[in-house]
């Protein structure tokens, strides 16, 4: 310091202070982030490499991608985040046709009036499960096993059967073993639980070129209810926060040929 008196802002709070007037100035500091609306994100690295894409706009399905107009906002709007893959045919980009899930049954046969089963996975078996049990039951027993987590197996169907189980969380898009029943139920004939497959997973789900991971759609896109076609961001490069996407995806089932330009965390 020279013992000079400061100018600009400074000397002005001078004066005012000299005044009468008590002023207190503080530095500030004005951020802004490109994460904002996409939880999704975990960087800005990669987004200088973003590209202007068409979307085929009657691909998308409503609640799962996109959000309903109103009366007081007349657009639609696709949800930040959605995997996207790009139809050979047509050229246009589609959400990201993921490998399937697997889906098994159970039914119980013989028409039983009591006792009980139990489901075996991978090693591991449940608690004895009543004949008349409801789904949720059903589920819970499957969720109890140590080798199962919450979102693993969905179980819906009536109470007594059948029961379909479908595999997600970290059994997204794998070929699940099948599991195997064990009954004790009596009464009625012959009573038994018969497990099937009906739709084995980590299977493609589409051949137009949908099945190849392109990108994510980097914002929010709002577009009139009567349009088939609009211009979008896709993110091409970056970092990925799977578990924060708009949809359930998994990056160890992406097939050959897909866009490998991305980190992910799982």
């Amino acid at each position: 310091m020279d013992g000079t008196t400061p100018t600009g802002a400074l000397s002005h709070s001078a004066k005012l202070a000299g005044k009468g007037f008590g002023v207190d100035i503080q530095p500030t500091t004005s951020t802004e982030t490109l994460a904002i609306g996409r939880p999704w994100l975990m960087s800005m690295l990669g987004i200088e490499a973003n590209q202007s894409v068409t979307l085929d706009l009657t691909a998308f399905d409503e609640n799962l991608h996109w959000t309903e107009a109103s009366k007081y906002q007349p657009e639609r709007k696709l949800r930040s985040g959605i995997p996207l893959g790009q139809n050979a045919t047509t050229k246009l980009y589609e959400p990201y046709a993921a490998v399937t899930n697997e889906v098994q049954t159970a039914t119980i046969t013989g028409a039983p009036t009591g006792g009980t089963f139990t489901l075996t996975y991978s090693g591991q078996t449940t608690a004895a499960i009543a004949y008349n049990a409801t789904a949720a039951t059903v589920q819970a027993a499957l969720i109890a096993l140590s080798n199962l987590a919450p979102g693993d197996v969905v179980v819906t169907g009536n109470a007594g059967g059948p029961y379909t189980l479908t595999f997600g969380g970290t059994l997204l898009g794998d070929n699940v073993a099948s599991l195997t029943a064990t009954a004790s139920l009596t009464g009625g004939t012959t009573p038994n639980v018969t497990m099937a497959t009906t739709t084995a997973g980590g299977t493609a789900t589409a051949t137009d070129g949908t099945q190849k991971i392109a990108g994510f759609l980097f914002t929010e896109v709002a577009f009139f209810p009567t349009s088939t076609k609009c211009a979008a961001p896709l993110m091409v490069h970056g970092q990925i926060d799977v578990a924060k996407l708009p949809v359930a995806f998994d990056p160890t089932d992406v097939p050959a040929g897909s866009n490998t330009q991305f980190v992910y965390k799982v």
